[in-house]
């Protein structure tokens, strides 16, 4: 009986292990870049997997800092001058998210998820 105890407590762990493994080498998150320029984003639109979590890394090329910010996704980042910055977003559902720098108002964007 004790045998038996141990080769299944032995099992749970190896299992667990492997459960474990295969959920961190999972594929990473796609990362899409977006860079303020000229007081505008670039590109203005992203398209992106539906239901899949990303990556947006934006990079600041003006001399002021700007602001990463959505009320759809309820995120907001600064972005300082010429700095690169991640913002991590959730799976999304299908649809159009919009974006604008809370900085300069006239700098908006979108994320379409198909």
């Amino acid at each position: 009986m004790r045998k038996r105890l141990t080769f299944l407590i032995a099992h749970l762990i190896a299992s667990l292990v492997i459960v474990a493994g295969v959920a961190s080498a999972g594929d990473p998150r796609p990362e899409i870049p977006l860079t303020i320029e000229k007081d505008h984003f670039e590109p203005s639109e992203v398209k992106v997997k539906a239901n899949t979590p990303f990556t947006l890394v934006v990079t600041n090329k003006t001399a002021k800092a700007a602001e990463f910010e959505s009320k759809d996704l309820r995120v907001e980042k600064v972005v300082p001058s010429g700095k690169t910055v991640n913002v991590l977003i959730r799976a999304l559902k299908p649809g159009t998210y919009a974006f604008f720098d809370d900085l300069n108002k006239a700098s908006t964007g979108r994320i379409v998820a198909e």
